[in-house]
This record gives structure tokens, sequence and C-alpha cells, in this order.
């Protein structure tokens, strides 16, 4: 349809003498004034009575054409578009440059805006023809952030951006849970909003930016929309709140809000914050309120200088009638299956009414109750069949030729209206009568009152091999939750526009498959509501997960929705902290998670108009109610919160009555937490691998990893561990499936990456090969010296095979580390001297070829701690399927000293984390 009928260019019209009018550019068929709305008709029968009572009256109207013309536009005529426009609004405690009309001219709504050097670009684009009426608002919104924006390509294999990473939903959901409570009910254009990153400066966050451009481009397009919405950040900076932080004060903050809202009202926040008390997290609402207001205002008057005109007639709502026409019909069935405790008969129930209605109301057709049916009246006979004869009448009472009018009973018209209509129709009255039995009864669905919580029950270590699970449920919604533990190769590789080559240790995956709800559906890749819900999970526990210092751990928690009636997020919370508590994780402290409702008019059923506040909501509560406010946190603090609002916004006190009621139920579920069974083990699975963290000096990583890798490669194979984790600074960390060969495999790298000191004595060493000069012996896995054919025996030696042989065990002494960090060694040294001066020879034949050699050093060989450098370059080496075979190695690296802490005997039942040299029990 058209948005601005104004612009169309049309000349007056003129009449003519003539009934046709004809011009050269097109012509127009019309009615002339002066001719009525009526064609005769001689196909239908059932118009013979109108034409009779018509036929006395002659008319003289005729039906005529008139020709409209227009000036013919130009073949070259550039379109008309509106001047630019730029301006700065205010953005916290800067301002930001919004631009229109100089990109995206032909979108419904365009607008660039600039924070500091970062660009965020938003379109808005309406469909011509409206798409079928449903109860769900037609808006898709996708944003997505340009790796050349910071001067990048992407990290993957392919290098154009493609499919929407999870960062970049979590942004899709932010712009549009705000906008869509704006959007007027009946309006069914397909409404797309476009987003894209097109500058980052690496200081200033686009995703609030992004909102609030989104909020702009809305106002200023066609949409019809009730409320212009912004969107801020906020961070807590020490004691003070900050408005849109940068990305420097950021790593400072205590909490991470990110708040949309209009002039009056908050519409949707979400954040995740350190344990803040709920006083301060109403503080940092307002502080973002404050700075939604200033900006709502300033795009206010930027929409009435260049905004568009709002498509307000294309709103079309169900008839009025028809609500009422539905209450009648179902209002005494709705209130008895409204009282159905459990999900799937209730809702078997309601579908069961409502398609009663469907056929009522489309098919046979409504006669209202206040309709008197019966009544006999006068009126004319105006339908009546072509062969059924007229009454004759006795001569003499009526005149010739008139027909009679008899009295006939009233016959009320079945009213009939259209399929979409009744469902939208019936699912508002549904919601109504839903509203009314909490507001009125006092009493939900399922019987509780409104801060009452559903019976919980949760175990753990129900699956045997996981390294950690629990199960659990509250009322019909129950989270099956897993973890898995696993070395730095495990976590999670981020490639995104802020972080580049960014990981996460620490990652819970959320899914929602239809068998939870008893619905049949297609399983694919992750929904967005998918995304959004285990993040939220996710940032809630993280807070109280050990450091990588004390749990070198990578962490994978899975949430499983297995039954679903509301708040299965804020079980994957609960579910999520018990599995981790199974898995051996040393947590700070338990968290678990409620989600709030609320009922706003409740004077509209009774009530006092106080808003209603629910705890612990179900599905039907949160389809019909008027807000879902999820709350994860301790006793004490909140870790992460998200709202959504459905109506036009809510006010602080309001938010503040939820928040201390999300308290007490938090403290009511955390008790019943408490009373898991079977608890949680509290311990490492016998199946969860082992870490342990080694410190080495960092130019002897290289000795570790060998040319090409071929060393590390081998050290795997040899002892059979998982993976070598080398990085720069010297740490090495050590993943192995068993106690054996991580001590296996430590005192390998031990040896290899001692320091020798001068006097040092290496007994029951192997002799790895021989040269014309000498021979080369191992003194250390991995580690030979060269004993010179002149200190193999106190006699002169032609060849070194004249005592000696590959294979052979001898003594050797360390007598000279070169500048190279090559090693001599000397067997001459520690032979015994005879009565006669002569030195004894004595070889040691080769018996065990898996000896270790035994090193005795000298007082003066003390190793200190290698110093700890800034993290640079990480090295992970895995077992693989053939081993690797060494060829004989020369150290020729620098004599530097290193450091590694000893490993004391550990019970394998304790399954215990290596950590410096330490066992640290999970």
């Amino acid at each position: 349809m058209l948005a601005n009928p104004s612009s169309l260019h049309t000349m007056p019209y003129s009449p003519h003498s003539s009934h046709f009018s004809h011009s050269s550019n097109r012509c127009k068929l019309s009615l002339s004034p002066n001719c009525p709305r009526l064609f005769y008709s001689t196909n239908s029968s059932k118009f013979r009575s109108l034409s009779l009572l018509l036929s006395r009256r002659k008319c003289t109207r005729t039906f005529t054409v008139k020709a409209l013309s227009t000036e013919p536009e130009p073949a070259d005529a550039a379109p008309t578009f509106s001047e630019p426009v730029s301006v700065k609004i205010p953005f916290g405690d800067r301002d930001i440059l919004v631009e229109t009309g100089y990109m995206g001219r032909q979108a419904s709504g365009a607008v660039t805006v600039t924070d500091g050097e970062t660009i965020v670009y938003t379109s808005v684009c309406l469909a011509d023809v409206p798409s079928e009426p449903s109860d769900f608002f037609p808006l898709y919104v996708n944003y997505q952030e340009r790796f050349s924006a910071a001067g990048r390509t992407s990290g993957g294999f392919f290098k154009r951006e493609g499919r929407t990473k999870d960062h970049e939903v979590l942004v899709c959901r932010l712009i549009d849970r705000p906008l869509r409570p704006t959007m007027l009910k009946g309006f069914y254009h397909e409404t797309q909003i476009l987003s894209w990153v097109l500058s980052y400066d690496g200081m200033h966050s686009p995703d609030a930016l992004a909102v609030t451009t989104a909020g702009i481009a809305v106002a200023l397009s066609e949409v019809p929309h009730s409320k212009t919405i912004a969107g801020v950040r906020v961070g807590l900076v020490g004691d003070k709140f900050v408005v849109n932080p940068t990305t420097k004060e950021m790593e400072d903050s205590e909490l991470d809000l990110l708040l949309a809202g209009s002039d009056n009202a908050i519409l949707m926040i979400e954040g995740y914050c350190n344990f803040l008390s709920e006083e301060k997290l109403l503080q940092a609402v307002q502080v973002g309120q404050d700075a939604v207001l200033a900006i709502c205002h300033a795009v206010e008057a930027l929409v009435k200088k260049c905004g568009k005109p709002k498509m307000l007639d294309s709103v079309k709502l169900p008839p009025p009638e028809l609500y009422k026409h539905v209450e009648e019909i179902a209002g005494e069935e709705l209130v008895q299956v409204l009282q159905i405790r459990n999900k799937i008969p209730r809702r078997k129930a309601l579908s069961s009414l409502e398609e009663k209605v469907l056929t009522i109301l489309t098919e046979k057709g409504y006669v209202s109750k206040d309709e008197t049916l019966g009544t006999a009246e006068t009126i004319p006979d105006l339908f009546e069949d072509e062969d059924e004869d007229d009454e004759v009448v006795v001569d003499g009472e009526v005149d010739e030729g008139d027909v009679h009018i008899r009295p006939i009973p009233w016959k009320p018209t079945p009213l009939l209206f259209s399929e979409v209509d009744v469902k939208i129709v019936f699912k508002e009255v549904t919601s109504k009568f839903l509203r009314r039995r909490i507001v009125e009864g006092g009493k939900r669905s399922d019987g509780r009152y409104a801060d009452g919580i559903r019976p919980i029950n949760s175990r753990c270590g129900l699956l045997p091999r996981a390294h950690g699970s629990a199960l659990f449920t509250r009322g019909e919604t129950q989270s099956l939750a897993v973890v898995t533990l696993g070395d730095k190769q495990m976590a999670q590789r981020i490639d995104n526009l802020v972080d580049d080559d960014d990981v996460k240790r620490f990652y819970l995956q959320y899914s929602f498959p239809p068998s939870c709800v008893g619905e049949v559906g297609r399983i694919g890749a992750p929904s967005r509501r998918e995304i959004g819900h285990g993040t939220l999970a996710e940032r809630a526990l993280e807070p109280i997960l050990p450091s990588d210092d004390d749990f070198p751990y990578t962490v994978r928690v899975e949430s499983t929705i297995t039954e679903s009636n509301g708040s299965s997020s804020m079980a994957s919370v609960c579910g999520g902290c018990l599995a981790l508590q199974d898995a051996g994780v040393p947590l700070k402290c338990s968290i678990a998670g409620i989600a709030m409702g609320m009922v706003l008019d409740t004077e509209e059923f009774g009530g006092d108009g106080t808003p209603l506040i629910l705890s612990d909501i179900t599905g039907s509560e949160d389809a019909s109610g008027d807000m879902d406010f999820k709350v994860a946190g301790n006793e004490d603090g909140i870790t992460a919160f998200q709202m959504d609002i459905k109506v036009g916004g809510i006010t602080l006190p309001v938010m503040r009555k939820a928040l201390q009621q999300a308290k007490d139920g938090r403290r009511h579920i955390l008790a019943e937490m408490l009373k898991c069974s079977p608890p949680p083990s509290n311990r490492l699975s016998i199946y969860a691998p082992l870490i342990h963290i080694m410190k080495v000096h960092p130019e002897k990583i290289n000795l570790i990893i060998g040319s090409g890798g071929k060393k590390v490669k081998g050290i795997i194979e040899e002892t059979g561990v998982e993976a070598i984790d080398t990085e720069d600074d010297g740490t090495v960390k050590i993943t192995a499936r068993d106690l054996s060969s991580l001590e296996k495999c430590k005192a390998i790298i031990s040896n290899l990456t001692m320091v020798p000191t001068v006097g040092d004595i290496y007994r029951n060493c192997e002799i790895k090969s021989i040269a014309p000069y000498g021979v080369f012996v191992e003194i250390a896995p991995g580690r030979e010296g060269l004993c010179h054919i002149s200190e193999l025996s106190s006699n002169w030696l032609a060849k070194a095979e004249e005592v000696v042989k590959v294979g052979d065990r001898v003594d050797v002494k360390l007598i000279e580390v070169n500048d190279k960090g090559q090693l001599r060694l000397s067997r001459k040294a520690l032979l015994p001297e005879t009565d006669d001066g002569a030195a004894e020879e004595k070889i040691e034949q080769p018996k065990d070829k898996v000896g270790t050699p035994k090193f005795e050093s000298s007082p003066r060989s003390n190793s200190p701690e290698g110093t700890l450098l800034p993290q640079k370059k990480v090295k992970v080496f895995k077992r693989v399927a053939s081993p690797a075979k060494e060829a004989p190695y020369i150290n020729k690296e620098r004599t530097k000293k290193s450091g590694s802490k000893a490993v004391g005997s550990i019970s394998s039942k304790d399954r215990s984390s290596f950590v410096d040299g330490e066992a640290k029990i999970g």
C-alpha cells in the first residue's frame, strides 16, 4: 500500500459535455456523480421484489467514463529524497552523531550512528503486502559485525562473514526484546531490521549503540509504534556508576547492565554482576533510565523534523463484538479448564475448547444470546423466491397491482468470522480469564499463592561415566545437567570483532528439544532462544568458579531440558550448580535462579490496582502475564538477571518489589538444593583427566618440543599421557588419564629441562652412540653429553670400542658446560685408583634396558624457580597414532637454571589435580 498518498501527482478532474473524455496518456473508468451506484440485474430472482418497488420511479441518471491525465515524467528524472540530516544527541557523558538521509535512502528508515570511531548502520524495511494475521508480530532482526570494521578478517577457513555467531545472536535479542512490546497490535506487515557494525575503535562497544540505533531507525520509519526506545550500558567502576563505559573501564567494572526503555518506563534489562545487592542494582537501573530519557527526548525532536508518516491505516484488529461472542460461548468452560493443574491435560482441554469455538464462529455461525427470537414484524419480502406466488386478496380491499406484504417472524442472521480473528481473540480471552482467576481468587492454576514455589526435587551422580551430573526438577520443569572436564584443547574458541582469538574455559550449552513439552518438532541448529538462555545460565554460574591457577580445567556444562513448564533457564542454573559440585569443581558457593511474573492492571479484575508479582511462573503465566524477570544469585547477592516486559513498561517501585520477592524465592530454592539425594560427590570422577602444572625456565621450552615437535610427540607416545601444553612463560601442563603415566611424563620433562652443574655425577647412564672422538652418554631422558675418548680410560685408546660399546651403562661426571650449553663428561674421573696407580676399569653390561640413570648432584646444584613472564603463545601437543623415533640429541642451549616442585605420593582414589606440583583435591 502507499505509505504517503499525498506524494501522488494528479491533475484535477474537469467535466466535459460528452459522457466520455479521452486522454492520450491513460484512461480511467469511473462513476459519474450523477449516476446512482445501482445496477439492474435480471440474473437472480432474489431481487425481483426490490425491482418492483423501484419500477414506478424513472431513473434519468447516466453512467459515464472520465479520464484522469497526468503529466508524463521524463525518463531520466532523478528520484526525490529528503535532505540528509545530522544531529548530535546525548549518550551518557558524551554525544553520539546521528545521520539519516545519507545511506539507505530507499529503506523505510535508515540511520548511521557514530560513537567515537565506532559506527553502526541500521535499516528498517516493510513488506508491501501484509501477511496473515497472527498473535506474533512479524519482526525480524539481524545484527552483524564486519571484521573489516576492525581491520581484520575472520580467523576461520572462510573469510566471508557467514552464519550469525552466538554473540551476534545475543545482540539481535537485545534489539528485538524492547522493540516488540512497542509495536501496535493489528499491524501485520513483515518488518525487518538489519544492523551492521561498519567501524570499531576497540573502545566503544557496539551492542548498546546498536539498540539505540535500531530504536531511532524505527522511530523515523513508517512502522506504527507506541514509544521511542533507546538502550545504554551501565557499569560500576569502584563506587561510581558509569553510563556507556569504554571497554577499558569495563575491565574493572563489577556490573555489566544493558538497559532499554522509553521516556517513562523500563522495557528490558539484562546483565551480570559479582554478587551485587538488590539496592545497588536498582540504583544502576535508575542511572540508566535517566540516560535513556535524555536520548528519547532528543530522538523525538529528530522525528518531528524528518520522520515519515506512520501507517496507522494498516492496523487491522478483530471485530470488537467477537470478544463478547467468544466469552459467551467458552466463558464457563474456560473457568473450569484453567483449574486443571497439570500442563498437558490443560493444554489439550484448551485446544478442544478452541476447536469448538472455531466451529461455531467460522462454520455454523453464531447467534448472540442478546438477540430476541420469534418476534413477528411486518417487513417487506425483499428476498422472496421467484417461483413463490404472491398471496391474492379479496377484490375491493386493495388497489389492483399492489403487492401484498405479510407479517413474518424475525430470523436473526448467524454471524461468521475469520478463523485467524477467532484464534487471536480466543487466546486473548484465555489470558484475560487466567489473569482474573489469579487476581480474584488469589490462587494460580496449580493452586499456589502469588509467592509460592513449586515442589523441588534433585539428585546427583545419575550418569556413572560422566564427570558430573544432576537432575533438577521444579514442578513440571526439569533440567538434566552434565559436566565434562578437559584440558585447554577443550576450550571454546571465539572469533569475534572485540577479542582476537579469545577462548572460553567455561561454557554452558542449553538445548530445548520438542519432547520436553510433549510435542513433535524439528531438531536442528540451536535457536536464538537456546543461545540466549544458555548464555544467561552460563554467566550466572561464572562468578562462583575457581581461578585457572586453582583449577586448571576447561569446564563444559550441558543442560538438556527434559520437561518444561516455565523457567527452564533458571532450572539450568540450579542443575548446573549441582552438576559442577558433583564433578568436584571447588565452587565458591551455591547459586539458584528464579523467574518472576506480574499482573500489572489488577483494577480490571477487581483488585486494588497494585501490581501483583508472581514467583516461579509457569509457561501459561509467562505467556499471559506482563513480565518475565529472571534473577540468579545466592542469599546475599545477584550474579545474573534478565527482564522482558510485554506491556508499556514498568517503574522502579515495581522492580524493587519483584527483586525482594525473588530474593526470598532464591533462599527457599537453595535450601531445597541442600536436600539433594544422592548429594554431590564433591570429588573428581575416576574418569576425569588429571592435570599437572610444571614450571620450567622459558628458554628450556624448546628442549621439550624438539625439532618440529618430534620430541614432545615422542614423550606423549612413550608415557601415554593425553596432551602436553607449553606456554612461552615456561608453564607446562600435562594432561593424563592415569597417575602412572603422569608421573612418568613429569620425570622425563624434569630431567629434560634440568640445569646441569659442573661436578654432578650421573650413575648407570646408557651409551647411545660412538664416534671416532668419543661416545655420547644419555645422562637423563633426552639429555646427552660427550665423553671424549681421552676421558673414557686412564690408558691411551685408539678406539672407544676397545672398552665400551653401544648400550653399555657407565658412571660419568660432568666436567664442563661450554657457552653453547653442550655437556662434557668424564668416565675416567670416577674410576678407582689401584695400588699401582692404574685405574680399575669396569664396564657394567646392560641388563635392564629401561633402567633409569641415577643422578647425584653437588651441593651447589640447587635450581631456582623460573621467572613468570606474560603469556604470549600456547603450544599444545596431543598423542598421535604412531610413536616418533628420536635421534641422539645434543644439547646446544645455553645453561640456565630451572625449577620444578616435587610431587608427593597421591592416592588414586582422590583423583587429585596437580597444580604447581601440589595436590589440589577438587
